[in-house]
């Protein structure tokens, strides 16, 4: 196994951005964007292959066809119509959503055509109702500035977000349609070469464009980083889809290098062997031989009348355990494969004997199969009408690696920054033009109207910002990259609150009580308003909002008032705060005793303990200040 250096392998970005647009309705209907995990209909669809206008089946969506799923779909009629379900024709483009757009490009310096042109982009993983996308080309060209740097802009596109999924159950995909239809721009950077630690940068900077417009959704799930993956050698692009994060970029494009520049390795080794699959003589059912096995994952199959099938690979030996560099083999490039069909039994012969298949079932396997130590195969856990389909996937797929080397995929970013399997990367026969939906016609005074919408630069908002409320240049630009800006500025406006104290709780409690695990969706931007309502009514004490906020974020309370009750979080009135204080400093003469007005301190920490959230720690400190003066005067 070799270290891998990324600087060695000459490694291409393209970043492909995708922004959720803060419009009132939908790209192409009058319904209200909202997230609502509440549903009232449902509907089941098939979807099927067809060919494109130029008589051709996409490759992506042949395979995506392959997986056999039967769609469900949940509806709020609140937030989508018969438009989303396909049972109405798309009604016209939303004005709004296309002035945000123009302004987007306007401020990307791109070049706006006087004409354009909505597309049926063909998608059959459920996402969209109709198999397709809408989508059009806005504009091409253009740049901005990061660090002196000019990153150019290929290309940026007005399109309808996907359909939000809910999870897979067997043969069934769930999707809630609220999210179906919201309008998003798709900005595609070109191709740039950068350490992978600068790629955050470049992202962040083209973000930070977009939200100077204070016309983009935020929060998560609102934007979408994709990002467009080559090295040198290989000659191929990777598509990586699904990077949530900023904080990911570095570590996916610097996986995805690592497997690329891998593959060209296994690759030379595959060249090496001696081998051609047959589809015959290598392909064997062996479900009888392995009823005994004390495998789980075999025997769990066998109840469900799956078969145990296996393939051999003559020559083979050792290669699918075989590591170029940590954690890339081609053994887990085939378990990804599998796991797309929904199956999780796959092992490989340099991975035996183990997970509770011994020594003698390999025996008995070898005798059956008629291949030797120098032979390598595979063994797969799958139903039988899905023998032939994923059994030729994955002998084309090995084929692939050795005769071209890195197959074209379209990968998805996982937690660990790393990527996996999600499907062929699609082809031109995937797009082709709308029918429903006439060319739209852009004014010169539209263009006009955009040039003078574009957005103070990055610095000057945040010179602003800082300006206009006096926080830390830190924390003004946390609250401005935050989800919480809009809601900042009208909390600081309503309650007049320390604004520092406002974006200190939106940027720093909430943010590291999501790092404990807590949801952040179940805390309502009405709560967060209420809360600071109650504070500056004297309700409640600036202590007890991390208190609240937490009880409501771990599900334990739906509104600010049911956190209140349930934390005992009401603020105490002066006369009960002033006995609980007395009561503190009787208990305690013998620390005031030894350490005077120093004895504050220690008190202090024991009055939080019984007074944390019900009166603010000034008054609090005040108090027993206070008392300590007095009984010191009475010694």
């Amino acid at each position: 196994m070799s270290e891998f250096s990324i600087s060695d392998v000459g490694v291409k970005v393209g970043l492909e951005i995708h922004q959720q647009l803060a419009t009132n309705k939908k790209l192409f209907c009058n319904c209200t964007p909202l997230e609502s995990e509440e549903y009232f209909t449902k509907f089941q669809r098939k979807l099927r292959a067809s060919k494109s206008e130029l008589g051709e089946f996409d490759p992506a969506v042949l395979f995506e066809k392959s997986k056999s799923k039967t769609i469900m779909y949940y509806a709020n009629p609140k937030s989508s119509c018969l438009v989303e379900q396909d049972e109405e024709p798309p009604h016209e483009l939303d004005e709004d959503a296309k002035k945000i757009a123009l302004i987007i490009a306007s401020a990307l310096k791109s070049n706006i055509f006087s004409e354009i042109y909505p597309m049926r982009k063909t998608v059959v993983d459920g996402s969209n109702t109709t198999g397709f996308q809408r989508t059009m080309l806005i504009s091409q060209g253009g740049f901005y500035d990061v660090e002196g740097t000019k990153i150019g802009i290929q290309s940026i596109c007005l399109e309808e977000d996907a359909a939000k999924i809910l999870g897979d159950q067997g043969s069934i995909r769930k999707y809630g349609l609220e999210r179906l239809g919201i309008p998003l721009v798709e900005i595609a950077t070109e191709p740039f070469e950068v350490k992978p630690e600068e790629i955050k940068k470049i992202a962040l900077s083209l973000g930070r464009i977009l939200r100077s417009t204070k016309k983009v959704k935020r929060g998560l799930g609102s934007i979408r980083q994709d990002v467009n993956v080559s090295i040198k050698e290989g000659g191929v692009v990777i598509e990586v889809k699904g990077v949530q994060q900023l904080e990911q970029l570095e570590k996916v494009v610097e996986y995805e290098a690592k497997r690329q520049h891998g593959l060209l390795k296994i690759s030379k080794e595959l060249q090496k062997k001696n081998w051609i699959h047959n589809d015959k003589e290598d392909r064997k059912d062996i479900t009888e031989l392995f009823l005994k096995c004390k495998s789980k994952i075999i025997q769990n199959a066998i109840k469900k009348n799956q078969k145990i099938f296996a393939i051999s690979f003559k020559n083979m030996a050792g290669i699918f355990g075989y590591s170029p560099y940590e954690n890339i083999r081609l053994g887990k490039e085939v378990a990804e494969l599998v796991r797309f069909f929904g199956l999780g039994g796959v092992f490989h012969s340099d991975e035996l004997p183990n997970y509770g298949v011994e020594e003698s079932d390999l025996e008995n396997l070898k005798e059956f199969l008629k291949i030797n130590e120098n032979d390598g195969f595979l063994i797969l856990a799958i139903p039988e009408e899905k023998i032939h389909t994923i059994v030729n996937q994955i002998i084309l797929r090995i084929e692939h690696i050795k005769n071209k080397g890195i197959p074209i995929d379209t990968r998805l970013a996982t937690q660990a920054g790393e990527t996996k399997f999600l499907r062929p990367r699609p082809g031109a026969a995937r797009m082709y033009p709308e029918t429903d939906i006439p060319p739209i016609l852009i004014s010169k005074e539209e263009l006009e109207d955009a040039e003078k919408n574009i957005p103070k630069s990055w610095d000057e908002s945040i010179k602003t910002l800082q300006t206009k409320y006096e926080i830390n240049s830190q924390l003004t630009e946390q609250i401005f990259d935050s989800r919480y800006i809009e809601l900042f500025e009208k909390i600081v406006e309503m309650t007049k609150t320390n604004p520092t104290f406002v974006a200190s709780v939106l940027c720093s409690t909430i943010t590291n009580l999501e790092r404990s695990g807590l949801n952040s969706n179940l805390l309502q931007n009405g709560d967060i308003v209420k809360a600071f309502q109650l504070l500056e009514e004297g309700k409640i004490a600036k202590e007890s909002i991390e208190i609240i906020f937490e009880n409501i974020m771990a599900g334990k309370s739906q509104t600010i008032e049911d956190a209140i009750k349930n934390t005992s979080m009401k603020i105490v009135d002066e006369s009960e705060l002033e006995k609980i204080i007395e009561n503190i400093i009787e208990k305690n003469q013998e620390i005031i005793k030894n350490q005077k007005e120093r004895a504050v301190g220690p008190l202090m920490g024991i009055a939080m303990k019984e007074l944390r959230g019900k009166a603010s720690g000034e008054m609090i400190n005040n108090l027993l200040l206070k008392n300590i003066k007095k009984k010191l005067s009475s010694i």
